[in-house]
């Protein structure tokens, strides 16, 4: 480690033993709306990256519990009742999911915490959103439509339907598991889908306690299922099957690759949110305080474990040095640590093979000349406790991995630029197409670089905020469609044209008498 580092928070006394009091003791699988616990297939364990004491013991599914949700979700969709139901009716019960998410918030914000490492505040905000996220979907239900067209002539009319598209597999990640299933789930529903859910196999818990609350509003049986397992022997067969009319994933770019190519063999509908690696813009004339909060924010916010993270902050050369010199005073006082302590904004790194790769990262962006002003390392802490230093690089060049590539951990790269132009060009400069900010006071500047950056989300003076509103979704390696919105529902949805005649109609072919 070069640079400055922070000393790691302790929780007060007795928060862990608190915290591991509110975890679920019986966790289950939900298949054809039963609960399962046990298996053939081993039992997965969890250990918590901040504090190296397992938090989590799950049933595994096997491949016949896999044949079982699957026809449990392809019979509920072709022969029960939830897509016939009124949108009122599925708007009532996901409501009722939303209240029982927000009774139940504190056991769900604790399973986040204690399984990604994630500061517990954070967890409680990402909860509330996603209870936020299912009322907003609730809504949508009542409002899927069709359209129809009077004007094809005197006998004609022709009416477009809206059908739910059948059964979706819906694929997450481990770094916020039950705000992104939240992102997808709901609006499924809301469509009159049914859903075969699984969740990352190292953070499960919190997406396994929504089965139960799912079952608890009244879902009617086999709805939705949900199996804890690996890609290779769970995610692999819910996305093959023939069954399954449409995969919602959200990982990886090579992962998304890969299950595309899957989808391509039966033509299934795919909906991919991947990767991102983001810029912040800063000019001269844009608000110092304001952005450089915000520049540290997007980098560190969730140890960097976020496809939206900030982690290139691309910053104007006439005033690159003295943000640097601000910015590196106030990375190094950002509080790490126990994600059970109020004040830890940095937590825990997932596994221990991530933390090495993210040091990986940083050792090589140093080889290729990138000079470390705070942070470069792991923190030390005890032997299964994995703390990542926050970690700022300058002197980054466009052609580096680490102006290129998604590091996905706490590490921010500087990059320079003289024009909003070259702006631009850094920021369009990856594969990636996620988001970006741009800061300026000048409302030219910001549509400029607004409308020049092929990107998904341009935030203008602020950075990662949010709404179910507003839709989320990314350009070229970023993935394919839009989460959120009002047209999220319509995602989960097919067209059908229905084109009426009245009276006679003309032959083309009568054979004379």
């Amino acid at each position: 480690m070069t640079g400055s580092t922070p000393s790691l928070l302790s929780a007060p006394d007795g928060a862990l033993a608190a915290a591991l009091a509110r975890v679920p003791t019986t966790p289950a699988l939900l298949v054809a709306g039963r609960f399962v616990t046990e298996t053939s297939q081993p039992r997965l364990t969890r250990q918590s990256p901040a504090h190296g004491v397992t938090v989590g013991d799950y049933p595994q599914a096997d491949r016949a519990l896999v044949e079982d949700a699957i026809a449990a979700a392809r019979a509920a969709f072709d022969t029960g009742p939830w897509p016939k139901m009124t949108g009122a009716e599925r708007a009532r019960l996901l409501h009722r999911v939303a209240d029982l998410i927000e009774r139940d918030a504190e056991i769900l914000a604790t399973l986040d915490c204690l399984e990604v490492g994630k500061p517990l505040t954070q967890a409680r905000a990402e909860i509330a959103g996603a209870a936020d996220i299912w009322r907003y979907a609730a809504g949508l239900a009542r409002d899927l439509h069709g359209e129809s067209y009077a004007t094809l002539g005197a006998n004609k009319l022709g009416v477009v339907l809206r059908d739910p598209i059948g059964v979706v597999t819906m694929i997450t990640p481990w770094n916020f598991p039950l705000l992104i299933v939240s992102q997808k789930l709901p609006f499924a529903l809301a469509a009159g889908c049914t859903a075969l859910v699984k969740p990352s196999e190292v953070t499960p818990g919190s997406t396994l306690h929504l089965g139960r609350l799912l079952m608890e509003a009244g879902l009617p049986m086999g709805v939705a299922n949900i199996l804890v397992g690996t890609g290779p022997e769970v995610g692999a067969p819910l996305a093959e099957d023939g069954r399954v009319d449409m995969i919602s994933f959200t990982g990886s770019t090579r992962v998304g690759q890969h299950l595309m190519a899957v989808a391509a063999r039966d033509l299934k509908k795919v909906s991919m949110e991947l990767g991102g690696k983001n810029p912040q813009i800063l000019f001269p004339d844009g608000d110092r305080d304001a952005a450089l909060d915000a520049i540290l924010f997007g980098g560190f916010f969730n140890a960097g474990e976020c496809c939206n993270a900030g982690s290139r902050l691309i910053v104007h050369r006439a005033i690159a040095e003295e943000v640097l010199k601000e910015l590196a005073a106030r990375a190094a006082t950002v509080p790490v640590g126990d994600p059970l302590h109020p004040d830890t904004r940095v937590g825990a790194i997932i596994t221990a093979d991530h933390l090495q790769k993210i040091g990986a990262a940083v050792s090589e962006a140093q080889a290729g000349g990138a000079r470390v002003l705070v942070g470069g390392g792991a923190l030390k802490a005890g032997p299964d406790q994995l703390y990542f230093a926050p970690t700022l690089l300058a002197d980054v060049r466009p052609d580096m991995a680490a102006a290129r590539d998604e590091i996905f951990g706490p590490v921010l790269s500087v990059l320079t630029f003289e024009s909003a132009e070259e702006a631009i060009a850094l920021t369009n400069s990856t594969a990636y197409g996620l988001s970006a900010g741009v800061w300026s006071r000048d409302f030219d500047t910001c549509l400029t670089v607004g409308r020049g950056v092929r990107a998904g989300t341009v935030w203008m003076n602020t950075f990662m905020d949010g709404a179910p509103e507003l839709p989320f979704g990314g350009y070229r390696a970023s993935g394919l469609g839009r989460e959120l919105g009002r047209r999220a529902v319509e995602d989960y949805t097919e067209e059908k044209t229905l084109h009426l005649h009245t009276g006679p109609r003309t032959g083309w072919w009568l054979p004379r008498a």
